[in-house]
């Protein structure tokens, strides 16, 4: 969990599109207002505008500007620093953090193969706040043309291994100096099940969020977050029953000890204010 991520279900909104934004705010938890591939090939100075206009509270929204080797990454940032919004999302990060970006909160996309041999020493930068990972373009830099099984292989749809291993680093890492992580977006927003899953796993694993790329996504998002009342139950029971024990206790034949009563409380955390 992190302050500065206010709910789960973070939509990205394309700010080249002045009538989606608003739409975007009032379903999402946050917004990304999107200058890369979102918005496509746009115009600065209009997006710009837009974001400027918008209005979104900066504590629910996430600007994210073009990779450092993009010739407009300097405007991008240079109009960033114009605005209240100082939570930045940075694509096509290779093997460090570039200085312009310094005083802002970074989050550090990872969805490069440089970026994954260097996901230590960009999770500990200290302009970096979080750390997001992008399958695709990670798939296509490692010369791939799926990131996940197709159906004549097994476990269709899950992520491959590289993706799994990216994943699973970049959380660990990122968590390691302190920062949180929002989980890739699912890119087929017409399949709610294996969306609930992969957004289940990225809670109980201790994501802060899950990106979307269409509102249909949001509420699955949200009820994946959100623990099922029995889970929600057990927590409750482990919290209260630990006010009675100084160390491990049984409870419905199972010793609880202080790492099973520290995640009791994380489940009770995710329950929405």
């Amino acid at each position: 969990m992190s302050e500065l991520i206010t709910g789960p279900a973070i939509l990205f909104a394309p700010a080249n599109r002045s009538e989606i934004i608003p739409k975007a705010a009032a379903r999402a938890d946050m917004v990304i207002l999107d200058l890369e591939d979102g918005a496509g090939d746009v115009d600065r100075a209009g997006a710009y505008d837009n974001i400027r206009e918008s209005g979104l509270d900066p504590k629910d929204t996430i600007v994210r500007v073009v990779g450092p080797d993009d010739p407009h990454f300097a405007d991008d940032v240079a109009f960033v620093r114009t605005t209240a919004y100082t939570l930045v999302m940075v694509p096509k990060i290779t093997d460090s953090i570039p200085e312009a970006l310094s005083g802002l909160k970074v989050i550090a996309m990872v969805e490069t193969p440089q970026a994954v041999v260097n996901i230590a020493s960009l999770a500990a930068h200290e302009d970096v706040v979080g750390m997001f990972w992008g399958a695709e373009d990670l798939t296509y830099l490692l010369g791939g043309t799926h990131s996940r099984f197709l159906a004549d292989e097994p476990q269709p749809d899950s992520y491959r291994d590289t993706m799994r291993v990216t994943r699973a680093l970049m959380h660990i890492h990122a968590k390691a100096n302190g920062k949180f992580t929002i989980d890739a977006v699912h890119a087929d927003f017409n399949d709610e099940q294996g969306h609930f899953q992969e957004a289940a796993d990225a809670a109980r694993s201790g994501f802060a969020g899950s990106a979307c790329i269409h509102p249909k996504q949001i509420e699955t998002v949200r009820r994946a977050y959100r623990p099922e009342a029995e889970q929600l139950d057990w927590a409750r029971r482990v919290v209260a029953e630990a006010e009675n024990f100084p160390g491990a206790f049984k409870l419905d034949g199972q010793m609880i000890d202080e790492p099973l009563i520290a995640q009791a409380r994380m489940v009770i955390a995710r329950m929405p204010a």
